[in-house]
C-alpha cells in the first residue's frame, strides 16, 4: 500500500457514450496495471464516475486515458477533480451502485 503523503486523489466523471461499451473494464484494467487503488461505476445519468489514488504521473496517465476509453466509446468530456490521497481505497474494483 502506497503512503498517502506520495499519493493523490483523482475523482473524475467521465460523459459520453461510456455505458454498454466495456468502459469501466477499461478503466478497472489500466488502473491496475498502474498500480493504482480506487473504484469505478455507471452514473445512472449515463456518465462513468471514478475515483482513484496513486503516484501523480499513474494519475495523470490515466486521465490520459480516459479521455481515449476503449475503442467503441465516445468520450465527450471528462471532468477531473484533484484531491489529496485519503489512504483507504483497496485494489481498483468495478461498483455496482
Amino acid at each position: 500500500m502506497r503512503t498517502v503523503e506520495t499519493s493523490l486523489r483523482l475523482e473524475a466523471r467521465v460523459e459520453g457514450r461510456v455505458q454498454g461499451v466495456g468502459f469501466r473494464q477499461f478503466v478497472r484494467h489500466h488502473a491496475r496495471r498502474l498500480g493504482l487503488t480506487g473504484w469505478v461505476r455507471n452514473e445512472p445519468d449515463g456518465a462513468v464516475y471514478l475515483v482513484a489514488e496513486g503516484p501523480r504521473e499513474a494519475l495523470e496517465t490515466l486521465l490520459h486515458l480516459l479521455a481515449q476509453g476503449p475503442p467503441a466509446a465516445r468520450v465527450d468530456r471528462v471532468v477531473p477533480h484533484w484531491l489529496p490521497a485519503e489512504g483507504n481505497l483497496e485494489e481498483f474494483s468495478i461498483r455496482w451502485w
